[in-house]
């Protein structure tokens, strides 16, 4: 009985631990798989994101190189991450960091590396702006093609038509003659046209196109300003997005603040404008380039209504574009004026024959052959040299080439404007009589040779504007003034948006 009981006993112990045992192995396996589990999730998502990392920042950049190799378009070799940025970097502060002489043979200045990689890969070639490609063309045939813009082109163009351009004359002469009033009294003395021609160009721009004053829209300028410089200085730094939005730079902190400052002065003034109306002070919002804005803003039909973001954007580009470009091509001319003497002396032969001492208008502003001449080249030397930028949003055919989508077109139009194929051995040379029959004769009748404000449906649609504006404010400077450069000027031509001289003008 005694033996009987303890074995009964030991089988008991036996099953109790077997059964603990169990509990302990299946706890011991549960706890095993919530480990494994909490380890393989996150695994599972590293590796998914490391896949499409390598997938945006390897294999498609390769495909695409490949793509456009097999077609004969070459360039310098995507590099992991970065693209050419480093190479392009290096070449503009080298370059930027050259004295330059007073000469006009500024694409190696202003450009490098696109000057240097035309000279090796050709006309056409490709480069990569961190993972972006950009396909740079600067062969005629090619800068050709293009497709129309839509309704925000239209709008804008509706400003600068025929009579409404005619009419925005008297405030440009009352913005020239503010400026020349300043003047008054420095007779001998040295003046930074850079600057005076900024304060000019912006009053005008804040008249014409938004009925306020330059005191109105200075906060605006001076935003714009800063933000194109840390755009500018950022433009071939690489961008990562994930660690760009979690480590943000200061430069990227300070243009987002800049923006949103922009965005709350713009919408200030189309408040104020919307009051006028509401308040029965207007019949309308007015018939300048802010009054079609926002009666685009208000437009009962859902096709044509322009959102606010657009809205703002299109203020934001007519603000700087409309001010920065005639700003720079006044500063050129007047550079030019003053180391040629010869085509001063004819300008000014013009505009006192045309329009003697008396202000111009728009019968005789359609006269000015010399000022028109010399415009033109100035433009041709200096124009805009960031080129025009298309992006390709799905597979397009340009030309031969085919073109995958999400690739960036770069027209390269100082490329063309600087090439002695085109405009011959001397065409480094400031030479205004190359104009004399017209554009049409001097490009040999190729449209695509010159087109410092676009081509085509796509050219800007200030143009004229800004054309008119310039033969204005040379016209009332000519009947008063000589022009001659200080010794102290230090030419060194720099690309911001325009481009504008990095030490001013004295």
């Amino acid at each position: 009985m005694v033996t009987s009981t303890i074995i009964e006993n030991s089988e008991s112990e036996l099953l109790l631990r077997l059964k603990r045992t169990s509990e302990f192995r299946i706890k011991r396996t549960k706890m095993s798989a919530l480990t494994e589990l909490v380890i393989l999730v996150p695994f599972c998502f590293f590796l998914v994101a490391l896949i499409k990392f390598l997938y945006d920042y390897l294999w498609v950049p390769l495909r695409i190189q490949r793509l456009l190799n097999s077609q004969g378009i070459k360039g310098p070799p995507y590099k992991f991450i970065h693209g050419n940025n480093h190479e392009v970097t290096k070449m503009k502060k080298e370059a930027l960091s050259k004295p330059l002489g007073l000469t006009d043979d500024i694409f190696p200045k202003v450009q490098p590396h696109i000057y240097t990689w035309i000279n090796r890969y050709g006309g056409n070639y490709l480069y990569w702006n961190g993972i972006r490609p950009e396909l740079v063309i600067s062969e005629p045939e090619l800068v050709k093609g293009g497709e129309k813009w839509v309704k925000h082109r239209k709008l804008a163009n509706h400003v600068f038509h025929g009579e409404r351009l005619k009419n925005m004359t008297p405030a440009v002469i009352a913005s020239v003659e503010t400026m020349l009033e300043k003047w008054k009294g420095q007779e001998g003395k040295e003046i930074e046209v850079f600057q005076e021609f900024r304060l000019l160009t912006s009053e005008v721009i804040s008249r014409t196109a938004f009925g306020i004053s330059y005191l109105e829209g200075e906060k605006i300028f001076a935003m714009l300003k800063e933000l194109s410089i840390i755009m500018s200085r950022n433009n071939f730094k690489t961008s990562i997005p994930l660690i760009n939005k979690l480590l943000k730079r200061v430069d990227m902190l300070k243009s987002e603040e800049l923006a949103k400052g922009i965005q709350d002065c713009v919408m200030k003034i189309v408040k104020k404008r919307e009051d006028k109306f509401v308040n029965g002070e207007a019949d309308s919002f007015g018939n300048d380039f802010l009054g079609l804005l926002v009666n685009a803003y208000h437009d009962s039909d859902e096709n044509n209504r322009l959102s606010m973001e657009d809205l703002v954007d299109e203020c934001k580009t007519f603000y700087f574009a409309g001010q920065e470009t005639v700003n720079s091509l006044l500063a050129w001319i007047v550079l030019h004026l003053a180391t040629h003497g010869d085509w001063q002396e004819k300008a000014r032969r013009e505009v006192i024959d045309i329009f003697g001492n008396r202000h111009p208008d728009s019968e005789g502003i359609s006269k000015l052959k010399t000022i028109t001449m010399i415009i033109y080249e100035t433009l041709r030397l200096y124009g805009p040299s960031n080129g025009l930028q298309r992006r390709v949003t799905r597979k397009v055919q340009l030309g031969k080439l085919v073109l995958p989508a999400n690739i960036d077109i770069l027209v390269q139009n100082i490329a063309l404007h600087h090439d002695p194929h085109q405009w011959g051995d001397d065409v480094h040379l400031f030479k205004p009589e190359r104009f004399e029959e017209g554009i049409a004769k001097a490009t040999n009748y190729n449209a695509a040779a010159f087109f410092p404000f676009g081509l085509g449906p796509r050219s800007c649609v200030g143009m004229s504007f800004a054309i008119t504006e310039t033969k204005v404010a040379l016209s009332m400077i000519l009947q008063r003034y000589t022009i001659t450069l200080s010794p102290a000027y230090v030419h060194s031509p720099m690309p911001i948006l325009a481009i504008r001289p990095q030490h001013g003008i004295q």
